[in-house]
């Protein structure tokens, strides 16, 4: 298919998906919740930097575990490529109508997210500002590109990335040991969830419209799946160390993420497929076995290292 041949095809889907963003805009209006970032922030905690007189960051100020710790500064440098998501959302959907009113809405509520976390970072003295500050610049200069060719292929990465980012921050609030941050990071996750919802309910209106090439959409994504972050510099040192400490992991996103949103559009029961369609949906059959197995494994290997820690923690308590 020619670059003008799927050009085409993406304005006919954005056209008769209109209706849909309409829908799905007013709902989530309708459920999403005025929220205020400085609410969860214990600002009274707060003290000067050096500059002002005050002490610079030290190690022992903080009070976070490192693996949460580490989380929480790739879940915020992922917030801070705000700029160039909100690129590449309103080219794929377009600046216009209802899909112009749910990008720019959709940016709003992502801006959040980085105030909150950063603010709540810096006040309690949770990680080093100086070395975030140049994280976040390192990180932002190489922006963020997606890989998609199609709207469809757009529709289906968000549907998993939003929900992949909620299970993140969700279990990143817990393992901070913070109730602040528990709180902070599971009010980020409903937003996240929200919109979930929403990428997902269009994917699902494109199934109906077009079904064998959403399939193709859907087998790619999840096969090639990664999250935003991914570009950042530590990103895969922070990822092991994330998933041993089960805040995110291939068993989450096995079970919590790409599960139970193939389920809600019952792709395995989809009827009247192309011979295309059909191939797509077997592939995707046998990644997920695939994917279920190499989880399996992660684990048990996880287990037997964990009980060799505690084994050992225990011969030294001794």
């Amino acid at each position: 298919m020619t670059t003008d041949s799927v050009r085409t095809r993406d304005l006919e889907l954005l056209h008769s998906l209109e209706s849909v963003v309409e829908t799905n805009l007013e709902r989530h209006l309708a459920a999403a919740k005025e929220w205020m970032p400085h609410d969860y922030v214990p600002w009274s905690e707060g003290r000067d930097f050096a500059f002002l007189g005050g002490e610079d960051w030290r190690p022992e100020d903080s009070r976070l575990d490192p693996v949460a710790k580490a989380a929480m500064i790739i879940n915020l440098l992922t917030e801070d490529n705000l700029p160039s998501y909100h690129r590449e959302v309103a080219v794929a959907f377009g600046r216009g109508g209802a899909w112009g009113e749910w990008v720019n809405r959709w940016t709003a509520e992502e801006a959040r997210h980085s105030i909150a976390l950063r603010d709540y970072l810096v006040v309690t003295r949770g990680v080093d500002p100086v070395e975030l500050e140049r994280r976040r610049m390192a990180h932002m200069q190489t922006g963020y590109a997606g890989t998609t060719d199609s709207v469809v292929r757009d529709l289906a990465y968000v549907s998993f990335q939003e929900l992949a980012t909620r299970v993140s921050h969700r279990n990143t609030g817990r393992a901070t040991g913070c109730p602040v941050a528990d709180r902070l990071l599971t009010r980020i996750s409903t937003d996240e969830n929200l919109h979930m919802v929403f990428y997902r309910n269009l994917l699902q209106a494109a199934l109906e419209i077009q079904p064998n090439e959403t399939l193709q959409a859907i087998r790619d994504e999840v096969i090639g799946f990664e999250m935003p972050g991914s570009a950042e510099p530590d990103f895969a040192r922070s990822s092991v160390a994330i998933a041993k400490a089960g805040i995110y992991d291939l068993r989450l996103h096995h079970d919590e993420v790409v599960t139970p949103v193939l389920r809600f559009w019952r792709v395995f029961e989809l009827a009247s497929l192309s011979a295309e369609g059909e191939r797509a949906r077997e592939e995707l059959a046998e990644f997920l076995a695939l994917l279920d197995h190499k989880a399996d494994r992660f684990v048990e290997q996880r287990d037997r290292l964990l009980a060799r820690q505690a084994a050992q923690r225990e011969r030294l308590a001794g």
